[in-house]
């Protein structure tokens, strides 16, 4: 993962979780923190839950919290699973899964769905992943993946086909957007997805949409 890459994207979440006015945030599968700590330095949150299978993930990232000038009251990380979250995380006012979803088994894709957006169901969900399509301009082979541990990546078509379902199965709207370049013919590096909870949505439309920046 090239580290302009990385930067763009986190830019690109931290955006959209400004844009929200989130106070209370998940960030699942949270991992070692890249985001998690920018998050935790600032003071505009309430309450900041990470989430992860890994433990030993989780220990470093507690340690850089250490180490960070950050207030702890309000921080809480969990070893626990996305396709089978708490239940008392149900109905923050976001969460984030920042590269995460393409290390899921995909014949777990429609219980992570369900807990995201039905058990859990927050204000906004925001989802980043690989575009597919984008590989051959980072030197990835043919028929290969950016990481050994991604599980599938998507390209554009199939990764809004996934969330326009879920948003309409669930009383969402979501749009789309590009991170890390655009290029003419195979868009961006990562692709990104902001999903806002529909209350006053009823316009009969599928409830997706999609935007350029």
């Amino acid at each position: 993962m090239t580290s302009w890459l990385h930067e763009e994207r986190l830019q690109a979440v931290e955006a959209a979780l400004r844009d929200s006015g989130a106070r209370r945030v998940l960030d699942l599968g949270c991992g070692e923190g890249d985001l998690f700590v920018r998050l935790a330095r600032q003071e505009r949150f309430d309450t900041l839950i990470g989430i992860d299978i890994c433990a030993a993930s989780l220990a470093r990232l507690r340690d850089r919290l250490a180490r960070a000038d950050v207030r702890a009251g309000h921080i809480d990380l969990r070893i626990a699973s996305m396709v089978q979250p708490p239940p008392d995380l149900r109905g923050f006012d976001c969460a984030l899964l920042v590269e995460t979803i393409e290390h899921t088994d995909p014949a777990h894709l429609s219980q992570l769905k369900r807990a995201l957006f039905h058990q859990l169901r927050p204000d906004r969900v925001v989802i980043t992943t690989p575009n597919a399509e984008f590989n051959a301009l980072l030197g990835v082979p043919a028929g290969r993946m950016r990481r050994s541990d991604h599980r599938f990546e998507w390209t554009r078509a199939e990764f809004q086909a996934w969330c326009g379902q879920a948003a309409q199965g669930a009383g969402y709207r979501v749009m789309f957007s590009d991170v890390g370049g655009a290029h003419p013919d195979l868009g961006a590096a990562s692709q990104m997805a902001v999903f806002d909870l529909a209350h006053a949505w009823q316009d009969g439309k599928d409830g997706t949409e999609s935007w350029t920046e």
